[in-house]
């Protein structure tokens, strides 16, 4: 699952961006300054970066060229209100990858965001396998011999997570901080109600199951 930050000073804006890209399941960080904006692009692990220009205090092209300088190397598409010509070529010029002249539609930006990650993936392995499963991080889409298999957003990011620690025992804590970004505390059985709907999912009429419970320990999906 790709993790997107969008720095957006305008409220509504940057709900209605994050509630678009979530639904599209997208993992979204949300930051409303130029300075949080930058402080998060340099802590936190992400994919690409959605970024407004006409930031209050610190504004997205000094942010732009403060990463770039820093050595951040993720896809930038930058956000702008200014349609004029040197506006969008200084933004290009200090290191964004695409921009949006604002107001746009959202499917343009999903569109974009798309080929930003594409390129960005390129050389990578798109497509996390065992055995007959597969999981395309593009298309989000999942198989298991060739029929697909219908996941709700949170059961997918538990299967990626799986796939991602293919042959390897995940503990409920591991899974609680890394998945749903929790400590595991009231999680445990919210965890384990996820893993079996999961499980009967991914295993129904296989001829080999793949999800295991490790007993004492969490849970591992075995590459046979």
């Amino acid at each position: 699952m790709a993790r997107v930050l969008v720095v957006e000073d305008q409220k509504k804006h940057l709900e209605s961006l994050t509630r678009g890209l979530e639904a599209e399941g997208y993992s979204v960080i949300a930051a409303s300054t130029g300075e949080s904006g930058l402080a998060l692009a340099t802590r936190e692990e992400i994919d690409a970066l959605v970024l407004d220009l006409m930031l209050p205090g610190r504004d997205g092209l000094d942010v732009l060229r403060t990463l770039r300088a820093g050595g951040f190397s993720k896809p930038i598409l930058i956000l702008t209100a200014r349609d004029a010509v040197e506006d969008r070529v200084r933004g290009l010029d200090q290191g964004a990858n695409d921009y949006l002249v604002k107001p746009f539609a959202f499917a343009e930006l999903l569109a974009r965001l798309r080929a930003l990650l594409r390129r960005d993936l390129s050389g990578r392995d798109l497509v996390l396998r065992a055995d007959d499963l597969e999981l395309d991080l593009l298309e989000r889409k999942v198989t298991r011999g060739g029929a697909e298999i219908e996941l709700t957003g949170r059961e997918y990011e538990l299967l990626e997570y799986l796939l991602k620690h293919k042959n390897e025992v995940v503990t409920r804590d591991m899974i609680a901080l890394d998945v749903w970004k929790e400590t595991t505390g009231a999680m445990t059985r919210i965890i384990d109600v996820y893993m079996s709907a999961l499980r009967k999912k991914v295993d129904r009429g296989a001829r080999m199951p793949l999800v295991h419970t490790v007993r004492g320990q969490g849970y591992s999906l075995r590459d046979p």
